[in-house]
């Protein structure tokens, strides 16, 4: 699920270390001797669905390697308070220097997990999807949208790469919908339009497309739109779409339902790391 040999993983995980430990660990150099070995918990201190800890592994081996780690859960675990998430063992600087920077990417990345499961439990028994979208911490989004799916969400796509998908301002530049789907059509690209009267939801099905966004919509006026659209293409909502009314949403007959909340406003997870030093050396 997490695939931490990904160039941008990799890169992101030697960037968050350089920019924390930078020349060095400068308050364990001075208080804890170079010989002294510890072992070091990372514990759950609340609920929660578990997202990142494959990073652990490129973390402690980036700054040298430890003696013992051991992961007791996977990213998309449903974990409870003070149960052990992983365990390390190896020299005592290693593992201080290294805390910060792996409690920061498993809290983050663990919020997006458990906020994402909650979005998809709101509208479970519902023939719906959950999305998530491109608001992502700069840098941190092929990170987010792996935990984002860790929670059960469906991945849109990474970036503005790899699926078109036609906004408003899309459309006034191109001269229409119609004119803008015809350009995009020899792209070979996945294509979703967004389209906002009824008069374009028409022109747009009159050209073909297959996958059609309504956005700022409530909940009643996206089932009556998702009504007269009767299945001839795939309907996504989007905007202002909450835990609160997520169902509502889901509700209206629509294939998928985006949130960006679900990257941009999920709150950091409580993990806490604790450290015991060894008797002797190991």
């Amino acid at each position: 699920m997490f695939d931490v040999s990904h160039p941008e993983v990799i890169d992101c995980v030697h960037r968050a270390l350089a920019e924390d430990i930078g020349s060095g660990d400068v308050t364990s150099q001075a208080c804890v001797a170079e010989a002294i070995r510890a072992t070091g918990t990372f514990i759950a201190k609340e609920p929660q669905i578990l997202a990142g800890v494959e990073l652990l592994p490129l973390i402690y081996q980036i700054r040298g390697g430890v003696a013992e780690l051991r992961l007791t859960h996977s990213s998309g675990a449903a974990v409870a308070p003070n149960e052990t998430i992983a365990f390390v063992r190896g020299r005592a600087r290693t593992l201080l220097e290294c805390e910060r920077v792996a409690l920061n990417f498993l809290q983050r990345l663990s919020g997006i997990a458990t906020l994402a499961k909650q979005y998809v439990d709101q509208i479970a028994g519902t023939a719906c999807q959950i999305l998530d979208t491109r608001k992502t911490t700069p840098g941190l989004r092929r990170l987010e949208k792996m935990a984002a799916h860790a929670g059960g969400v469906t991945n849109h796509r990474m970036g503005l790469f790899d699926a078109i998908l036609i906004k408003n301002n899309h459309i006034a530049a191109a001269g229409g919908v119609g004119n803008a789907l015809k350009k995009a059509g020899s792209a070979g690209l996945p294509i979703e339009i967004e389209v906002r009267t009824p008069a374009e939801l028409e022109e747009a099905l009159a050209a073909g497309a297959k996958h059609l966004l309504l956005d700022n919509l409530n909940p009643q006026e996206a089932a009556a739109q998702v009504r007269l659209i009767a299945g001839r293409a795939t309907v996504e909502l989007s905007g202002g779409i909450t835990l609160a009314n997520v169902r509502a949403y889901a509700e209206t007959g629509a294939d998928f339902v985006s949130s960006g909340a679900i990257t941009h406003s999920a709150r950091a997870t409580d993990i806490s790391f604790r450290l015991e030093l060894i008797n002797g050396l190991s």
